[in-house]
């Protein structure tokens, strides 16, 4: 394996330095966008995959924010059972088979808001409403600049119906403290290492989880993500020399004095960088390990821009 780059032509990372752009348009797209979420209302979030961690996210967000009962699952596991308001689902290519499926299944019983990077995918024409950021979309098969612009948009709504929870920053904050962690060098032993576990908690355990499939899809690398508070509930046991426990947000107490006791390395840039934007110093990793394992973070192996189902 030869030693990974910092710089990079990928279409991947080209992607990823748009995002601090992405994120303010997408602030002024929500300033006039209709059928968001508004306070007191119960709201589901959906996608798959990447969708489903910005929706984790998203959620955790709302709910923290006091703006109401917000749950988020996969599209395939979906509790139908269940009663809301509203059904928020986030598509990059509006054509996953789940997600429309699911729309089609609680249209006539809940309002349904659909975030898309196509205007002419079928998800516009089965949501009662739709936010279109076409200029996030990504020819990469991975995910980088939609999905956390996706969740820039809803979070510029939360600024806007009521306030995000206590110590989170606006979306302005965030884009800022994205250009600084697109610039910044990687630490050279997290370039190295042989395993990653990515940590979060509240909000940003859905951008960890993230962070971890970044890894694995671009890199086919070992990675792992967990709740912050969980790490010591048996996940530092894998942590060792050569490994990197990297968290995205604030650290809980003693957890360097806990990693440095196995031999790992310690991420951690919570008091710094905006959660939102320390996920793109994880994304450009994965390219940078990719890229230094001979492969092509664009298109990984057994990847598909959208998963489309067989009747």
């Amino acid at each position: 394996m030869s030693e990974p780059s910092l710089t990079s032509p990928s279409l991947t990372s080209l992607e990823i330095t748009a995002q601090p752009d992405c994120w303010r348009r997408a602030a002024r797209a929500a300033a006039s966008a209709a059928g968001l979420p508004g306070p007191g209302e119960r709201v589901a979030v959906t996608g798959c995959g990447t969708s489903w961690f910005m929706a984790q996210a998203y959620a955790a967000l709302r709910e923290g924010s006091g703006q109401g009962e917000t749950d988020a699952f996969p599209a395939s596991e979906f509790p139908l059972s269940r009663t809301y308001d509203r059904l928020v689902v986030i598509t990059r290519s509006g054509t996953t088979t789940e997600v429309l499926d699911l729309i089609a299944e609680v249209r006539e019983r809940w309002e349904v808001l659909a975030l898309t990077a196509d205007p002419a995918s079928p998800v516009v024409g089965a949501a009662d409403e739709a936010a279109v950021l076409d200029w996030a979309d990504e020819e990469s098969v991975v995910q980088t600049r939609f999905a956390t612009t996706a969740l820039a948009f809803l979070r510029a709504g939360l600024e806007l119906t009521g306030g995000l929870p206590e110590g989170v920053q606006g979306v302005a904050r965030a884009a800022a403290d994205a250009e600084t962690a697109l610039i910044e060098p990687l630490p050279r032993a997290v370039l190295s290492a042989e395993q990653w576990t990515f940590l979060g908690g509240g909000w940003a355990y859905g951008l960890a989880q993230e962070a971890a499939l970044k890894m694995r899809e671009a890199a086919g690398a070992w990675t792992e993500a967990y709740p912050a508070m969980e790490y010591r509930h048996g996940p530092v046991a894998i942590t060792g020399p050569g490994r990197v426990a990297w968290i995205l947000g604030a650290a809980p107490a003693d957890l360097e004095a806990d990693v440095s006791r196995t031999g790992g390395v310690l991420v951690s840039d919570g008091a710094r960088l905006d959660p939102l934007a320390d996920l793109i110093r994880a994304q450009r990793l994965a390219v940078a390990v990719a890229e230094g394992r001979g492969l092509n973070p664009d298109t990984p192996r057994g990847l598909t821009r959208s998963v489309i189902l067989k009747g």
